[in-house]
C-alpha cells in the first residue's frame, strides 16, 4: 500500500467527530490531507441535549493545525444535510465514517420501545441516513470509501444492551449488502468493532485499562481502510489497544435428512447439526448456501 497513506484532494465526512473515535478519525484525516466535515449533534451519551462546543473546538484544532475542516451540527437521522454539508463546502464526497452514536442500557425485561427505538434510530437509521445521502454521489465519481462502526456487543451479544446490540450487528449486516452493491463503482464498504477509550466507555475501565485502549490506537486501521489503496470490502475488523484481527463466519458441515423427515430425526442427528469440530468452511454469500443443498439434493438422487 505504500509507506506514507495521503489524503490530498479527499473530502472526508465524519459522524460523531465532536471527541473519543470519532474526534482523532477527524484530526488524523486532516493532518493527511484531507478536507473534514466534522459533525456531531453535541449531546449526552444518553442523546439528550445539544451543543456546537464540542464541534467547534475539532475544527478550530485542524485548523491551527493547518488543515481544512468544516463544522456540522446536525443530527445524523438527517443524513442528507450532514453530506449536503460537504457538497457546499467541497463539491464532493469521498470517505464517511459513521461513527456517532447513544446508549440506553438496561435489561431486555425493563427496556422500553422508546430507548429501543431511540438507540436504533441512532446508530442503524443514522448510518443508513448518512450513507444513503452520500452514495449517488460516490457512485457518480466512482469511488467511495465508507466505514461504518459495529461492536462486539453486536457480533457476541451483551448483557443490557438489547437495542445497542441489535442495531450494531445491522450495520454489519448492511455494510455486506452495500459492499456487494458498490463494488463496480469502486465503493468499499467495510465495518469494525472497536473497544476504545470515549464518553461511552469512561465509567467502564479503569484510568490504566483506558489509556491502554486510547482512541489513537484505532485510527491507523481506519486510516487504512479509508484510503484508495485499500482492497478489501465487506469485510469486519475487531480492534483494540494495538490488536486487529479479521472476522468472518464459519460453517459446520452440518446433516442432510433426504426425503420426509421429522422433528425427532433431527434431534437424533444433533450432534452433527451442532459439529464444528472438522470439516468447516467459511461461506461468504446466500449462493454458497443454495449450492451446498444442491450438492446434497443431486447425491440422493437414485443413480440410473
Amino acid at each position: 500500500m505504500g509507506e506514507n497513506l495521503g489524503f490530498q484532494g479527499k473530502v472526508a465526512v465524519v459522524t460523531g467527530a465532536g471527541g473519543g473515535l470519532g474526534k482523532a478519525y477527524a484530526l488524523e484525516l486532516a493532518q493527511r490531507g484531507a478536507k473534514v466535515v466534522v459533525n456531531d449533534l453535541g449531546c449526552s451519551t444518553k442523546g439528550e441535549g445539544q451543543s456546537k462546543e464540542l464541534v467547534d473546538a475539532v475544527v478550530n484544532e485542524i485548523k491551527q493545525a493547518g488543515g481544512t475542516a468544516v463544522p456540522s451540527y446536525d443530527s445524523v437521522e438527517f443524513g442528507e444535510k450532514v453530506i449536503e454539508t460537504a457538497i457546499s463546502n467541497f463539491g464532493k464526497v469521498d470517505i464517511v465514517i459513521n461513527n456517532a452514536g447513544i446508549l440506553l442500557d438496561s435489561s431486555f425485561l425493563k427496556m422500553t420501545p422508546e430507548n429501543w427505538d431511540k438507540v436504533l434510530k441512532a446508530h442503524l437509521y443514522g448510518t443508513f441516513a448518512v450513507t444513503r445521502a452520500a452514495w449517488a454521489k460516490m457512485r457518480e465519481q466512482k469511488f467511495g470509501r465508507i466505514v461504518n462502526t459495529a461492536s462486539g456487543s453486536g457480533l457476541f451479544g451483551n448483557f443490557g444492551q438489547a437495542n445497542y446490540s441489535a442495531a450494531k450487528l445491522g450495520i454489519h449486516g448492511l455494510t455486506q449488502t452495500l459492499a456487494r452493491e458498490g463494488e463496480k463503482y469502486n465503493i468499499k464498504v467495510n465495518t469494525i468493532a472497536p473497544i476504545a477509550g470515549s464518553r461511552m466507555t469512561s465509567s467502564m475501565f479503569a484510568p490504566e485499562i483506558l489509556e491502554m485502549l486510547s482512541p489513537e490506537k484505532v485510527v491507523p486501521l481506519v486510516m487504512c481502510l479509508c484510503h484508495d489503496n485499500w482492497s478489501t470490502n465487506g469485510g469486519v475488523f475487531e480492534v483494540a489497544g494495538g490488536w486487529i484481527a479479521p472476522l468472518r463466519w464459519q460453517r459446520g458441515p452440518g446433516v442432510y435428512l433426504n426425503g420426509k423427515f421429522s422433528a425427532e430425526d433431527v434431534m437424533k442427528n444433533l450432534s452433527q447439526v451442532q459439529n464444528f469440530e472438522k470439516d468447516t468452511d467459511y461461506p461468504t454469500s446466500l449462493t454458497d448456501t443454495l449450492q451446498k443443498v444442491m450438492k446434497y439434493v443431486e447425491e440422493s438422487k437414485p443413480k440410473l
